[in-house]
């Protein structure tokens, strides 16, 4: 018998996949903080990722040591699982640069992306990413280190598109605080949790096309964090509502409470994928040719769309049945 093809092979060859990363982002700014976040996610197994704040987490002044501790903590013990990111200043700042210039040479072959903050226009973006490029060309980092952007004013959103397109970019994050606040009173201040942030006519447009600009360009929309820090119901059914009315993959925490109620409502419904693995492995035993499945045909689109779904359900810390764990994610 020959050697069944993985669906990674049979299923992408010649192109770039759809990134499959974590639905939950965790942010943690304090050295406290960031520390915390790592213990929780090696408790927990990887099931989310963290983003180690420069932007709000550094303190005024003191810019140069906050990324370089966060460095240190990237290189260091804790972070197992390589699953942390970097959020550096805004293209306003002074030291934005520096942060590039501490951050890439320092921990760019581990940093599990890079995330801008608050640009106005795509040439911002451009600039940053081809400066982040640079340093990292520079450090002979030889991978393409993941950039997400923070659509959250006027300018960014009309070139949401343009920003989605840019080279090694992986996420689209909208920010709803900054976005409203942008509105000048517009927007009422209500709109800055549920049920509004859902229903203002500006918050449904501007969500909706940051999930269409990044899914146009094979990119992960995440959506914003809900304000009740503490409130798991709260929070699951804010994750729930952006996945399933806007498309939105991935959801900010800022609180540990948040992370298992995110993660449990972006986590696709388990019989779906039961039965999408199912096909998945009849459709590898047919060498992912086309087949027949409970009366229904099957071929290669509804494969990746079940791949995906298996990925994610993996990924957050669920086993899948156990045929399907054997053939696609033994190690």
């Amino acid at each position: 018998m020959s050697q069944l093809t993985h669906p990674k092979e049979a299923l992408f060859k010649g192109e770039k996949p759809f990134p499959v990363i974590p639905a939950c982002e965790h942010f943690a700014g304090s050295e406290k903080l960031i520390t915390k976040a790592l213990e929780l996610q090696n408790k927990k197994g990887g099931v989310f990722d963290i983003t180690m704040d420069c932007e709000d987490g550094a303190p005024a002044g003191r810019e140069k040591e906050h990324a370089e501790m966060i460095v240190a903590i990237q290189k260091g013990p804790l972070n197992q699982h390589k699953m942390s990111g970097i959020r550096i200043h805004d293209y306003t700042h002074a030291h934005w640069k520096k942060d590039v210039d501490i951050v890439v040479p320092g921990c760019g072959d581990v940093a599990a992306y890079i995330t801008i903050p608050k640009p106005t226009s795509v040439k911002q973006v451009a600039e940053m990413v081809s400066t982040i490029q640079e340093a990292a060309k520079k450090a002979n980092i030889k991978r393409e280190i993941p950039i997400h952007c923070l659509i959250e004013t006027h300018g960014a959103l009309k070139d949401a598109f343009e920003i989605a397109a840019l080279p090694w970019m992986q996420v689209l994050d909208f920010g709803l605080m900054d976005f409203i606040s942008g509105h000048h009173g517009a927007i009422p201040e209500e709109c800055m949790k549920s049920p509004g942030q859902f229903e203002h006519a500006l918050l449904v447009r501007a969500k909706a096309e940051v999930v269409a600009a990044a899914l146009a360009f094979g990119v992960i929309p995440a959506h914003n964090v809900t304000l009740d820090l503490k409130d798991f119901e709260k929070t699951k059914a804010d994750a729930a509502r952006a996945r399933s009315e806007f498309g939105f993959l991935r959801m900010w925490s800022i609180y540990p409470t948040q992370i298992d109620a995110i993660v449990e409502a972006m986590t696709p419904d388990y019989s779906l994928v039961t039965k999408g693995c199912e096909i998945l492995l009849e459709a590898q035993k047919n060498n992912w040719g086309p087949i027949q499945f409970a009366g229904d045909l099957h071929d290669r689109a509804t494969y990746r769309y079940y791949w995906e779904l298996a990925q994610r359900v993996h990924l957050s810390g669920q086993k899948l049945p156990e045929a399907a764990e054997r053939a696609f994610f033994a190690v």
